[in-house]
C-alpha cells in the first residue's frame, strides 16, 4: 500500500516533467519552423506556467461551477455532511467543503489545491441508491484523494493538458496562414512538424489518462484502509457500474475527478479513458481485503 503511494508520488513526478517536455519540444520545434530563435520556446513555457498556475488556485471552483454543484451545510443533508466529517477526522485532515449535484447519474468527486482547500461532491442520484456504509466507502475513496495530494496532482496535468492541446493548436494555425521561414524548401520537414503538433496533444491527453486510472486505484486503496470495509466500497463501485448513466452536465475536462466516469461511452473510450474498470477495482479490493 504505502510502497504503492511512493511510488504513484515519484511517477506523478516524472508524468509532469514529461508535460514539459512535450511543451518545450512544441516551442522548439516552432522556433526550427518558423525563425524565431529561441523565442517562442521561452514563450510557450512561460505561457505554460502562468496558464498552470492560474489552473492552480481557479480549478476548484471551477470544476464546482461546471458540475452545478451547490454547497451545503449539516442542516441541509446531515447523514453525507457527517459521513465526510467523520472520514476527515479518522485521517486527521480539515473538514473539506461538502457540495451535491442535482443529478440521477450516481458520482461524486473532489477537488481543491490541497486538504485545507479541498472540496467533495455527491450526486442527488448517488445519495439515493447506497446505503450508509457504500456511501461512507465511496466519500473515504474521495477523502483518499485529499489525503493522497491527487487534487492537486489533477489540478496541474489538467492545465498542462490544456497548455499543450492551446499551444499545438496555435502552431498548426501558424502553419497554415502564417508560413514558415526556415523550412520553404523542405517540405518534408514541414510535414513532419505539423505530424509532431498533431501527435503531440493527443500523446498528452493518453498521459492524462494514465495518470487518472492509477490515482484511482490509489484512492480505492486508501478509501478501504480509512474504514477498514473495503466490501462496502466494492458494493459501492458494483452499484456505481450498474445504475451508470452520462451525467447531464458533461465536460470533458473534468472528467478524470469523479469516482465513475461521467461521460457518454465512446470509440475511443479504452485509449483515453480515465477511469480503471469497474470489475478490476472490485477485484483488487476483494483480492487485498485482508490487508486492509
Amino acid at each position: 500500500m504505502y510502497r504503492a503511494i511512493a511510488a504513484n508520488k515519484r511517477n506523478t513526478v516524472f508524468i509532469i516533467l514529461l508535460f514539459v517536455v512535450i511543451i518545450g519540444l512544441l516551442g522548439l520545434l516552432a522556433d526550427y519552423l518558423y525563425g524565431g530563435g529561441f523565442g517562442i520556446f521561452i514563450g510557450t513555457l512561460i505561457g505554460a506556467g502562468a496558464y498552470t498556475l492560474f489552473q492552480y488556485y481557479a480549478a476548484g471552483s471551477q470544476a464546482l461551477a461546471l458540475a452545478g454543484a451547490h454547497p451545503i451545510t449539516k442542516a441541509d443533508n446531515p447523514r453525507l455532511y457527517r459521513i465526510v466529517e467523520n472520514l476527515a477526522i479518522t485521517e486527521g485532515l480539515p473538514m473539506p467543503r461538502v457540495y451535491v449535484i442535482d443529478d440521477p447519474a450516481p458520482n461524486a468527486f473532489a477537488t481543491g489545491r490541497d486538504p485545507k482547500h479541498a472540496s467533495v461532491a455527491a450526486t442527488t442520484g448517488l445519495l439515493e441508491i447506497m446505503t450508509d456504509r457504500e456511501l461512507a466507502g465511496v466519500m473515504a475513496h474521495e477523502i483518499g484523494h485529499v489525503k493522497n495530494y491527487d487534487i492537486r496532482v489533477s489540478t496541474i496535468v489538467f492545465g498542462l493538458v490544456v497548455a499543450v492541446g492551446f499551444i499545438a493548436d496555435i502552431l498548426l494555425r501558424m502553419a497554415f496562414w502564417g508560413g514558415n521561414r526556415n523550412n520553404n524548401g523542405n517540405p518534408i520537414m514541414l510535414v513532419l512538424g505539423l505530424a509532431a503538433m498533431v501527435i503531440a496533444p493527443l500523446v498528452a491527453a493518453v498521459v492524462q489518462a494514465a495518470v487518472s486510472r492509477q490515482r484511482e486505484y490509489l484512492a480505492d486503496a486508501t478509501g478501504a484502509l480509512t474504514t477498514r470495509d473495503p466490501e462496502a466500497l466494492a458494493s459501492a463501485l458494483q452499484k456505481l457500474g450498474d445504475y451508470a448513466r452520462p451525467m447531464r452536465r458533461q465536460n470533458s475536462t473534468m472528467a478524470h475527478l469523479y469516482i465513475s466516469d461521467p461521460m457518454k461511452p465512446g470509440v475511443m473510450d479504452r485509449m483515453f479513458a480515465t477511469h480503471p474498470p469497474i470489475p478490476e477495482r472490485v477485484k483488487r479490493l476483494i483480492e487485498n481485503s485482508t490487508r486492509f
